[in-house]
């Protein structure tokens, strides 16, 4: 880890910034793809003054949110089109695809922050708000909130420790595994809420 360090120190910060810029926009697309990881490891170089925090925080935020943006509009204009068709029908029912835009119009703008908190949820989050037709300033608020929230504190964080990247690594694996615990259960809650419904 030391020579991983040691190798992007010796980089210009542009390839840097770019890489976090990247990660950060491919978590909406794909969200298996470690954009914390990477966020923090810019975030490490910027507390041992290879990187500007502003700039990181600044990038990861814009690139996020702007991505997080893009995913809901492209949904909004061809998912439920594709929902009603014939292999759509197959992956969500029009009775659950029903539920789930009652759900978002009654919990969307908190319901969306507080997903966008959590690691792969947040993925999934903006494209079924573009699907169930969440006004675009209910959907991107608590998109940008969300996101300057958890970003904002890990730059801050980790800029902070700054010596050691294997103790940042460990409390970021740490907290993600804790949030995905909570994403997991949030996900066979609202399975199981859904199916019940669904027999009334």
């Amino acid at each position: 880890m030391t020579d991983l360090v040691h190798s992007l120190e010796s980089l210009p910060p542009g390839p840097l910034y770019a890489l976090i810029a990247v990660f950060a926009a491919l978590e909406n697309i794909f969200p298996p793809v470690p954009a914390d990881a990477v966020v923090a490891l810019g975030a490490f170089l910027a507390g041992r003054g290879t990187l500007d925090p502003w700039a990181v925080f600044g990038l990861t935020w814009t690139a996020n949110v702007g991505s997080g943006a893009a995913v809901y509009f492209a949904s909004h204009r061809f998912g439920r089109p594709f929902f009603q068709g014939t292999l759509g029908r197959r992956l969500l029912s029009e009775r659950t695809m029903g539920h789930i835009e009652r759900e978002y119009h009654r919990h969307g703008t908190y319901g969306i922050f507080l997903s966008r908190l959590l690691p792969v949820w947040r993925g999934v989050v903006m494209p079924f708000a573009g699907i169930a037709g969440v006004p675009p300033a209910r959907a991107l608020a608590p998109l940008a909130l969300a996101s300057a929230l958890w970003y904002g504190l890990l730059t801050y964080l980790v800029a902070g420790l700054g010596t050691n990247l294997d103790a940042v690594m460990r409390v970021v694996t740490r907290v993600n595994s804790a949030l995905a615990v909570v994403a997991l259960a949030a996900v066979l809650g609202l399975g199981l809420w859904i199916r019940r419904r669904l027999k009334r």
